[in-house]
């Protein structure tokens, strides 16, 4: 019989990501709720030393596959992998984080396992021992709540939507044996951009430029972005432009984003760039237009010339300091 909360911990080069403590402390409240226990997996290679940190956060168990093949994500490998814990383990919820690896790999995961899969989710709650997801649909116009079939009931968590609670179990760490299967694909070259502000996904603020820019220099946004300790985003009509690289992207056809605080500048607010960063906690918007569509949706709003009142704030932050 299905039992337990498992939850994939999403790490890169040996540290873990933001989600995978989100998912972590998340699948910690649902088993509180049904009295059932948390098992966090961990993949990659050398992440030994690092699998305990989740006890932290509410791993009751962590099983590890650590070996030198799953070094570098592959869907595939990942796939496999994750599969067999998930049969040998009969977990009654799944958890993984929305990132980027994570909606690859829930996606073929979810086909693997043939049960359904509410991805992009930003609550979770429970229904007797019914998982029922809350996601945005229609470009973010609507709110659903999904009820989960199958075993396991599977969710994949929007990253910065869920809170970080410490709650600390055993974390009794089990290495696993690792099969991989055939693998038909391999990384060749790894190319990453050099880059000091922390990733667009996990930014707890964002200071993001538009059209309005003018052009491909973005110092005054990334000087604002820097003071704050927060990352640079980029609307689509920006990176279409060739300003920025499409990893800047914030969007539907970009990264979705939930900071808490979002500084858009020089962006129309088009319902695609909505969708993308519609569930940050505070929106500021800056922007000549009065009428732009941001302002609707913004907590804050600036009618003016951004290249005056980005300095100016820079230079406040700056006084403050």
């Amino acid at each position: 019989m299905a039992q337990g909360i498992l939850v994939f911990a999403e790490q890169v080069d040996g540290s873990f990501r933001k989600i995978a403590y989100e998912a972590v402390s998340e699948g910690r409240r649902l088993a509180d709720t049904l009295g059932e226990t948390v098992t966090a997996v961990v993949l990659g290679s050398g992440v030994d030393g690092i699998a305990g940190e989740l006890g932290k956060y509410g791993a009751d168990k962590i099983l590890v596959g650590d070996d030198p093949a799953l070094a570098d994500y592959t869907t595939e490998a990942y796939t496999k992998v994750l599969f067999d814990i998930v049969k040998d383990n009969d977990p009654r919820i799944l958890l993984l984080g929305a990132s980027s690896q994570g909606k690859d790999l829930s996606a073929r995961l979810a086909v693997r396992l043939g049960v359904g899969l509410a991805m992009d989710c930003i609550t979770l709650k429970l229904d007797g021992e019914k998982l029922v997801a809350t996601r945005p649909m229609y470009g973010g116009k609507v709110l659903a709540e999904v009820a989960l079939e199958g075993v396991p009931q599977m969710s994949a968590l929007r990253p910065n939507v869920t809170e970080i609670v410490e709650a600390a179990k055993t974390g009794d760490v089990e290495r696993l044996p690792i099969d991989t299967g055939v693998v038909k694909t391999r990384v060749v070259e790894k190319r990453v951009e050099t880059a000091s502000r922390v990733d667009l996904t996990e930014a707890d603020v964002i200071v993001s430029g538009g059209r309005g820019m003018g052009g491909p220099d973005f110092s005054v946004i990334e000087e604002l972005a820097d003071d704050l300790g927060g990352a640079v985003g980029a609307s689509r009509s920006a990176v279409d432009e060739g300003w920025r690289p499409h990893s800047d992207q914030v969007g539907q056809t970009g990264k979705v984003v939930s900071p808490n605080l979002y500084i858009a500048c020089g962006i129309s607010g088009a319902i695609q760039h909505l969708a993308g960063m519609g569930s940050s906690k505070y929106i500021v918007a800056i922007n000549k237009d009065p009428e732009a569509p941001i302002f609707k949706k913004a907590d804050y709003g600036i009618v003016e010339d951004l290249f005056k009142v980005v300095p100016a704030i820079t230079a406040e932050l700056k006084n403050r300091h």
